[in-house]
């Protein structure tokens, strides 16, 4: 898969950074993300017919998916905009301004939208696991890569990328000397457990007794229930669906124990 960036930042961002950024995500997906998953892309730098995104502009995409650099929040003409000159293409947005809201670097949201196009390039597989609350219950997780671990990052050649979770996490063991996500850290003692999240982390699931898709986050993790309030602004952009009517966890039950 190919990737298309085009960097609609009205000059914000220098393509020159842009393409130092491309550089270090290539390398954590080729080499981070691919040899756990066994699957990925290419980010690839593309031109733009303009100085600012328009619908009647030629198409600037050459690839098998675009992921847009926009140096604002108006998520309906963004959408407006894809839908005019990229219709049916998988695609994602890193808002620069909500990069600066969560308090994250612009690379690191463009990791995190980058591994989660990648593993999910229409935003609507799930996956079935346990509820957060009640482990006898089941429910359909979101197959989001990223947003159980989004507060953590790494270094690649000086660029900050996003932390990811690995197949393990989407399986309902918690097996011996597993590990659910790439970095691996510890939490209290703990590391990530299966559908769980780690510190600012949230994850999302569509439940079938309530019909509607839910949020979760640990009780008390204000930084995981601001960055949601955040990220909730943008996920129209490509997970409108699952946004439409969020139910926010509330305190998990004993029986998830410490970790969950």
């Amino acid at each position: 898969m190919i990737i298309s960036v085009i960097n609609h930042t009205g000059g914000e961002i220098a393509d020159e950074e842009v393409q130092r950024a491309i550089r270090a995500i290539n390398r954590q997906i080729a080499e981070d993300f691919r040899p756990y998953w066994s699957f990925g892309a290419e980010l690839r730098l593309e031109g733009r017919s303009g100085k600012r995104p328009s619908t009647q502009n030629l198409s600037d995409m050459r690839g098998d998916a675009i992921l847009y650099l926009w140096n604002e929040v108006n998520v309906d003409d963004a959408l407006g905009y894809h839908d005019a000159n990229y219709a049916g293409i998988p695609f994602g947005f890193v808002f620069t301004e909500l990069a600066k809201e969560l308090e994250e670097s612009w690379t690191t949201t463009l990791s995190h939208e980058a591994l989660e196009l990648i593993g999910d390039p229409e935003g609507n597989l799930l996956v079935k696991g346990p509820h957060p609350h009640d482990r006898r219950v089941h429910v359909f997780h979101w197959f989001e890569m990223c947003d159980a671990v989004q507060s953590e990052s790494y270094e690649i050649d000086g660029v900050r990328v996003s932390n990811f979770v690995l197949p393990l996490y989407f399986t309902a063991s918690d097996e011996m000397g597993g590990r659910n996500d790439f970095l691996g850290r510890s939490h209290e003692g703990e590391t990530l457990k299966s559908f769980s999240v780690n510190p600012g982390g949230y994850l999302g699931f569509f439940n079938p007794a309530t019909t509607k898709s839910e949020s979760f986050f640990k009780e008390g993790d204000h930084l995981a229930s601001r960055r949601l309030r955040i990220k909730t602004r943008a996920e129209g952009a490509r997970r409108a669906f699952k946004h439409k009517q969020v139910k926010v966890g509330k305190r998990p039950s004993k029986a998830m124990g410490k970790g969950a």
